[in-house]
């Protein structure tokens, strides 16, 4: 039987800063809310389908297994879950193309069933991403694709990999794994992969207590932070979906787009909600409020939510790499890619901090990328009571947690969204990453990194753990200690860790930002207070 798939939409609640607003707790942050002006129809490409690669083919060594957010894929109970976390009772694709029965736990072959289900799930249908030589001009990039049953789709120089990347559809029935096998075999071809999915990592839900507005400003100590720092001068790539650059939230903030789709969508919901946890400055308050945007769209609508491949992302960090970004915020997961990989590598040796969402899979999730690359600051989720986000991914590759439950942010069309998801925790962190550079321009990743992880306030078991890291990021004491580590040129900056101690804080030597004055009034408190407390 056909699994049923279903989208529910739902109205962004909109809130006055005078008047409580009318929401319903059922409705405020009902799973997939979207905003109005979204469109539905998936862009070209980029769709919610399925991909017959044989099991035991060459290319399962490039697809390490990873349980995506379950409000995106479908969910099982632990007692119909295997070892490696896949559904036994989910819907497969026979070798013939037909529906198959769903494979039960212990009948034979329902392994292999598996197997297949997590590929049909990682990898848009018959597209292939190669690495081409960069002499070929269009005529021979397109002969190149006739000789092997393809049409290129796309290609392009990428600055960042120093190399010609190509996007490739199997227009014949030939099973892919065969026709990988023999592009790769080409003595123009450098490298040949499947074209990977990669969903954004957010989760609407009712609010399930806390106060939505103040908590996350006060557990990260942002008040006390921005009377030194807000970020200014400081550019972070936002690679996400669309951005609503004209809610007065985000006002003069962004300083640059790049639509790496070529879609004609309206702002989204998730996009601009990444956006206000960074820089939001009317009636809320983002961790880097002075921070410069470079919007970059890269997830467009599909049937399990926003959506993005390999090739789409890979040109977004092309992007942000070639056009200043400082730090690039990755709220989004999927399965470890080679692709990726290789363009975070480069990223990170340009010096360029990066942020990810640790992914909203739960506990027993396997890492998920790019949070789990080690060149990657990977952030869990916390909410009001500074317990961990029920959804978020563990590991002891998270460095630090930032508030993820229950957060209040822009939405298109001037309007407001409570969501939740360890996409705005990494968000958060990305802020305050900005604020770090503002105090001591010269902090390398490294130097930002051991900054975090040594002034976070420990949670959880005393110590490091899977959940919070080295515990929940306290930007006040980062940007202190930022201010401490050697202020010198990038070229002889030692690249180790920032002292342990901090000196006292002389009021009149602060490092004060001067763009939007300081006594500017605090965010709404009282009346966000209202609209949280009748949501709850």
């Amino acid at each position: 039987m056909r699994t049923p798939s279903l989208s529910v939409g739902a109205r962004v609640p909109t809130i006055s800063p005078t008047v409580t607003p009318r929401i319903s707790p059922t409705v405020a942050a009902r799973p997939g809310v979207r905003a109005d002006t979204v469109a539905r129809t998936p862009p070209s490409r980029i769709g919610a389908t399925t991909l017959r690669v044989r099991p035991g083919a060459g290319v399962q060594s490039t697809l390490p297994h990873a349980r995506f957010s379950p409000n995106l894929y479908p969910a099982c109970q632990a007692a119909l879950r295997g070892p490696n976390g896949e559904c036994f009772d989910r819907p497969v694709i026979t070798a013939g193309g037909g529906k198959g029965a769903s494979a039960k736990k212990g009948k034979s072959g329902s392994g292999n069933n598996n197997v297949q289900a997590a590929v049909n799930l990682r990898a848009v249908k018959n597209e292939l991403v190669a690495e081409i030589d960069g002499a070929l001009s269009t005529a021979e990039a397109d002969e190149l694709a006739r000789r092997h049953g393809l049409e290129r789709i796309a290609s392009q120089n990428f600055p960042l990999l120093a190399g010609t990347i190509g996007l490739f559809r199997i227009v014949d029935n030939r099973p892919v794994d065969t026709v990988r096998r023999e592009l790769a075999a080409d003595a123009s071809v450098r490298s040949v992969q499947l074209n990977f999915r990669y969903f954004l990592q957010d989760q609407k839900k009712v609010a399930t207590g806390g106060d939505a507005v103040q908590y996350a400003v006060a557990q990260l100590r942002l008040p006390q932070a921005h009377a030194l720092v807000r970020g200014m001068n400081v550019t972070i790539a936002v690679i996400d979906s669309g951005v609503d650059v004209k809610h007065p939230e985000l006002a003069n903030s962004v300083s640059d787009s790049f639509d790496a789709l070529g879609s004609k969508e309206g702002p989204h919901v998730h996009g601009t909600g990444i956006a206000g946890a960074i820089v939001a400055h009317a009636k809320l308050m983002g961790s880097a409020p002075e921070a410069r945007l470079i919007a970059i769209r890269a997830f467009g609508a599909g049937s399990k939510g926003a959506e993005s491949t390999s090739y789409v992302i890979l040109r977004g960090l092309d992007y942000a790499a070639e056009h200043g970004a400082q730090i690039i915020n990755m709220s989004f997961a999927g399965p470890k890619d080679p692709l990726i990989e290789r363009g975070i590598a480069a990223t990170a040796a340009r010096g360029i901090l990066m942020v990810a969402a640790a992914g909203n899979a739960g506990a027993k999730s396997p890492p998920l990328y790019p949070a789990a690359n080690p060149n990657v600051i990977a952030v869990s989720g916390t909410d009001a009571q500074e317990r961990l986000f029920a959804a978020s991914n563990r590991g002891n590759h998270i460095a630090v947690a930032a508030p993820g439950a229950d957060i209040l942010l822009p939405a298109p069309d001037e309007k407001y969204q409570i969501t939740s998801g360890t996409s705005f925790s990494a968000a958060y962190i990305s802020g305050v990453a900005a604020l770090m550079l503002e105090r001591n321009p010269s902090l390398k990743p490294g130097d930002v990194r051991a900054i975090l992880t040594r002034t976070a306030r420990d949670l959880g078991t005393p110590g490091r753990d899977d959940q919070f890291g080295a515990g929940e990021a306290d930007a006040f004491a980062a940007v202190t200690a930022a201010a401490a580590a050697p202020a010198v040129p990038l070229a002889s900056a030692s690249g180790k860790p920032a002292g342990e101690k901090a000196p006292a804080q002389d009021p009149a030597a602060d490092n004060t930002s001067v763009s939007r004055a300081l006594n500017d009034a605090s965010p709404s408190m009282a009346a966000d207070k209202s609209a949280a407390n009748a949501a709850k």
